[in-house]
């Protein structure tokens, strides 16, 4: 490849990476804040419903995003990729920033989620069409025996997007203090992204249209309804359903599982101090990323099949222990204390009742270095004849040091697994369907498989674990299930040869 290609194909890179990485910053700051907005969205008495609601209300974005594929990878096969994914940005990044203007429950009433749901819709649609307009425009661009390689370097910025939301979030948070990051401070990761969206916006309109698909147009040979080719024609159909059962479902839950519900496991289940548990994300984070390029480049020559198989494979072996070293690290009732720090004590009026709700929290230090706060809590009912409710809770714990390391480099294990199935894909589906259905083609199953299969992960296994009988590792049977699923069709009927010629 001589340098003047090589400068293009990078800028080409860069144009479509930097849209996708804030397509993801804009979708990460909110699941890694769901557990603050749902405080914002919803009555300050809804406990444990406001979270599992607001994860919901997280995950209509990803059911709609298969109806975002049809659409806009209809206008991708016929008005062209440029123009789609550009206008896919601009509806994700101004959702975005509206959420943050966005009034609370106490402000609004129910018309605060309501609002906010409206704006995750329309982000879930912007995305349907931003990941096949962008995979599509690089591959297009590359040379037929690195496609892998150059479509990896999109796959990083899913990461990179969700690396950048967890900075910003730390340091607005450390910024403000967590009082005034948790009242007003979680809007700032929403507005600032509007900057991003510009920037971004200004690179994508002085690109030129993939060359492939000029082609194509100027001699006429553009789809009249891709639509109607991608899923009519019985061959493509196939095509469609193997990419989704064979290979997406499983790399969807893969991802979600090893970079979303990793996060809320740690903060929810394990009760770990939100920075605590960013700062491990964000470390294993940094460690793992080149591996998409590795993936994505080994795949260029050994195939992309089963590298993305062993992927699936490695994670449903590995994540339930993996799960339960997490919970019996960050259990403390049977630690040594090291030194307790003075009771902070604190009372309310529960909201609409006359009853009244007494806070004591306990600082705590282990011998370990590890520390966490005890939090009783004792609800005194008006009526005196009923006896007095009195939890107690271990929660903001910090780790030994050690444990900590332990807990990245475990963090890090589930996003390698994450580079394994990703890096791959974007050249596997782009090789698997003709250039003037490409778009729709590939972006259906991709974001069926990613966007509802894996997106769901985090409220899916939240909910299972919160059934009665349950236990913490019980959301976990869903990826399991799902990947399991896929690994079998995938051994089987996939194809491990790589289509060097996608210019047809």
């Amino acid at each position: 490849m001589n340098a003047s290609k090589q400068n293009s194909i990078t800028k080409v890179i860069g144009a479509s990476s930097l849209g996708t990485l804030i397509e993801w910053y804009d979708f990460y700051i909110f699941g890694s804040l769901a557990t603050i907005i749902g405080k914002q969205l919803f009555p300050s008495d809804a406990g444990a419903s406001a979270l599992i609601n607001t994860l919901a209300i997280f995950a209509a974005g990803f059911i709609v995003r298969p109806f975002g594929a049809l659409v806009f990878g209809r206008l991708g096969d016929l008005i062209g990729r440029k123009y789609t994914f550009l206008l896919t940005l601009v509806l994700m990044g101004g959702s975005t920033f509206l959420i943050g203007l966005i009034p609370s429950y106490a402000s609004i009433g129910y018309a605060a989620p309501i609002l906010v749901l409206i704006l995750r819709l329309i982000q879930g649609l912007a995305l349907g069409g931003e990941y096949g307009g962008a995979a599509t425009y690089v591959a297009e661009h590359a040379p037929a025996n690195r496609r892998g390689f150059f479509t990896s370097w999109i796959q990083t910025t899913a990461t990179l997007g969700l690396f950048l939301s967890l900075g910003v979030i730390v340091l607005t948070k450390s910024s403000l203090g967590a009082e005034a990051f948790s009242d007003w401070g979680w809007r700032i990761p929403f507005l600032i992204s509007i900057v991003l969206v510009i920037v971004s916006i200004y690179i994508r309109v002085s690109m030129h249209e993939s060359p492939q698909f000029t082609k194509l147009k100027s001699e006429g040979k553009i789809s009249a309804n891709p639509l109607k080719e991608s899923f009519r024609n019985r061959a493509n159909f196939k095509m469609v359903l193997l990419a989704l059962f064979g290979a997406t479902m499983g790399q969807g839950v893969i991802w979600y599982t090893g970079q979303f519900y990793a996060q809320s496991f740690l903060e929810n289940a394990c009760k770990l101090d939100f920075n605590e548990s960013r700062y491990i994300l964000i470390i294993a984070i940094a460690l793992a990323t080149p591996f998409f390029i590795v993936f994505g480049s080994w795949s260029d020559k050994v195939g992309r099949k089963w590298i993305m198989m062993a992927g699936m494979f490695l994670g449903i072996v590995s994540y339930r222990p993996i799960y339960q070293y997490f919970l019996d690290h960050s259990d403390y009732t049977k630690a040594t204390v090291l030194s307790s720090a003075a009771p902070v004590q604190k009372s309310e009026l529960v909201k609409d009742t006359k009853d009244s709700l007494y806070t004591v929290t306990i600082a705590k230090t282990l011998a370990n270095g590890a520390s966490y706060n005890e939090v009783t809590t004792t609800k005194k009912f008006a009526d005196d004849t009923k006896t007095p409710e009195v939890t107690t809770i271990q929660q903001d714990k910090k780790l030994a040091s050690n444990t900590f390391w332990i807990f990245v480099g475990l963090v890090f294990y589930q996003i390698l697994l994450v580079t394994m199935v990703y890096g791959p894909i974007a050249a596997f589906l782009v090789e698997l369907f003709p250039t003037k259905i490409r778009y729709t083609s590939m972006s259906l199953p991709y974001h069926i498989g990613n966007g509802v299969f894996g997106g769901l992960v985090p409220f899916i296994a939240t909910l299972i674990a919160s059934f009665p009988g349950s236990t913490p590792l019980s959301g976990l049977w869903y990826p399991i299930g799902i990947a399991s699923l896929c690994l079998i069709i995938g051994v089987f009927y996939l194809s491990n040869k790589i289509d060097e010629n996608v210019a047809d």
